[in-house]
């Protein structure tokens, strides 16, 4: 039976500021993306969603961002390639910390927001991130944008690299997100979204906002956790892509 990941970034609340219904989607996902305390979260937060993670069988991945509260880490910020493979250096000694401390274990990266839509076009970036994962831990595996630079950068540096499309998000033709903001850019109907991952499942390609098919291997899917429909729309596609017969299973760990 074929097997694919669902994913979803969680643990991004802060203090006393929660955000989404993390243990909800940790009974629906399996492998979770855990904030660095940067863009979002704090280490009560990953602390406890390692721990929960952990409780629910589920596999659990960094998640690095620019360090942007205020934006959710959704913003471009001034910094070199260099500055960013230091500043997703520490993110990811950082959740290798606390997920040992609940008894977990690390066993990918995926950057965030804007640091992630920058490496998907921007290869020195993309280089950089990579350089930073394999100077922490080589054995860690990055979960990379579909179609994007991250693939090649990652292959480049020796990792695993395994290919994620997004649920909730549409595509243009290049493969690339549309940008939050513009029309298409999100799927709030879960039937819809489920509806389209099994589509580019079967089909082992991106399906544009126009309907054009970009062939890559999918080894994940994900569901952003930060949105009001998360829940419905994981257990939408969990429900589609098991009642296609393929079977949900972390990629790693």
């Amino acid at each position: 039976m074929r097997s694919i990941d669902l994913n979803a970034d969680l643990g991004e609340g802060y203090g006393t500021y929660a955000c989404g219904d993390d243990a909800a989607m940790l009974g629906l996902v399996t492998s979770a993306n855990v904030a660095c305390g940067m863009h979002a979260g704090d280490p009560e937060i990953m602390a406890a969603t390692f721990a929960l993670a952990k409780g629910n069988g589920v596999a659990v991945g960094a998640h690095p961002g620019f360090p942007d509260l205020w934006g959710f880490g959704r913003r471009r910020m001034p910094f070199t390639a260099a500055e960013i493979e230091r500043l997703v250096a520490y993110q990811v000694g950082a959740a290798q910390a606390l997920a040992t401390y609940a008894g977990h274990k690390v066993t990918y990266v995926k950057p965030h927001g804007a640091l992630g839509n920058i490496a998907a076009a921007e290869r020195d970036v993309a280089d950089a991130i990579a350089r930073a994962v394999r100077a922490v831990d080589r054995e860690l595996a990055l979960l990379a944008t579909a179609l994007s630079a991250q693939v090649p950068a990652g292959e480049a540096a020796g990792l695993a690299v395994h290919q994620e499309i997004f649920a909730d998000r549409g595509y243009t033709e290049a493969g690339q997100l549309i940008a939050r903001g513009q029309p298409g850019a999100m799927i709030e109907a879960a039937d819809a979204a489920a509806d389209r991952v099994l589509a580019m499942v079967e089909a082992g390609a991106i399906i544009t906002a126009q309907g054009t098919r970009l062939p890559t291997p999918i080894r994940s899917v994900c569901v952003h956790g930060d949105s009001v429909h998360a829940v419905a729309m994981a257990r939408a596609v969990r429900a589609r892509i098991e009642g296609a017969g393929i079977r949900l299973a972390p990629f790693r760990g």
